[in-house]
């Protein structure tokens, strides 16, 4: 392997130590985030992931309020977990973990704005397209403070993102084409003509198509980033987007596991402390 490899766990334990400062001050004035979950059904996966999220919260001093619901729960009973944790005071932020088999956008419309941790209410992605501060999406802001945190150059870059789903591929277009990022975008998908052709002359590469082996060595400039943040299943296994002979051509590299998803963890802990800051007035944009 050629590339500096994006190691995602590694900067997931260093967040959740800059993080504990923060926590810290936050106790100093009796303030402690909560992190709310809604879990509905059985999904194996699903449950995985909510279990993590809670794990990483024990780990540096975030409570939280776990709501586990059985299969076939309907939407007006998710419907009024979610009033409660938006009127509870001990929740900071929450998510209601996808999947649900209802109505999502019903149920994502209903979270407080200044409650959600992934940064999809559609409030607070019109704020993004819009430039004004809000909660942003873990997953995609993950993958920019994953290549700001190996000074992997953005200003001006070439970027080109393979997927246009609504978790990552098109805010993350958004994201990096801020002031504050400043690089070009082309954002490819299932319509895109000849994906080499774009793949080949990006500075950064990051695919969520959910494509197996989808990018590959020749399809990389040598030298670029390539972030894989697809997932899908293989053999029973998460298997990324990206072929692992990419390593070999790329100036780094973000495997999957171990890459984006820690970083989308450490987003939302982030997310989590953000808003607590904000609602006790502490944070500098409150």
């Amino acid at each position: 392997m050629t590339a500096t490899v994006l190691d995602g766990r590694s900067v997931l334990a260093t967040i959740k130590e800059e993080l504990r400062e923060r926590l810290a001050v936050l106790a100093g004035h009796g303030v402690v985030p909560g992190l709310g979950t809604v879990l509905v059904g059985e999904d194996p996966a699903s449950a995985w992931y909510v279990g993590a999220k809670h794990r990483d919260c024990a780990e540096i001093g975030i409570a939280s309020l776990r709501h586990d619901l059985p299969a076939g729960t309907s939407l007006e009973e998710v419907l009024e977990v979610v009033d409660g944790l938006n009127a509870d005071p001990a929740c900071t932020a929450f998510l209601v973990q996808q999947p649900t088999g209802l109505d999502e956008f019903t149920i994502l419309s209903r979270v407080d704005p200044a409650k959600d941790v992934d940064g999809l209410h559609p409030v607070n992605l019109g704020s993004l397209v819009m430039g004004h501060p809000a909660p942003l999406p873990c997953t995609p802001v993950g993958c920019v403070e994953l290549l700001r945190r190996y000074d992997v150059p953005l200003d001006g870059a070439e970027v080109v993102i393979v997927g246009r789903g609504l978790t990552v591929g098109r805010p993350l277009g958004l994201i990096l084409t801020r002031r504050s990022e400043n690089a070009t975008v082309t954002v490819c998908h299932t319509g895109t003509r000849d994906l080499a052709e774009h793949t080949r002359r990006a500075d950064v590469v990051v695919s969520a198509a959910g494509v197996p082996d989808l990018i590959r060595p020749e399809m990389v400039r040598p030298g670029a980033a390539v972030l894989d943040v697809g997932v899908a299943r293989r053999d029973g296994k998460i298997a990324g987007d990206v072929h692992p002979d990419v390593a070999e051509v790329a100036g780094w590299f973000s495997p999957n596991p171990g890459g984006v998803g820690p970083m989308t963890r450490a987003m939302l802990l982030s997310n989590v402390v953000d808003a607590a800051e904000r609602a006790a007035g502490l944070h500098p944009g409150a």
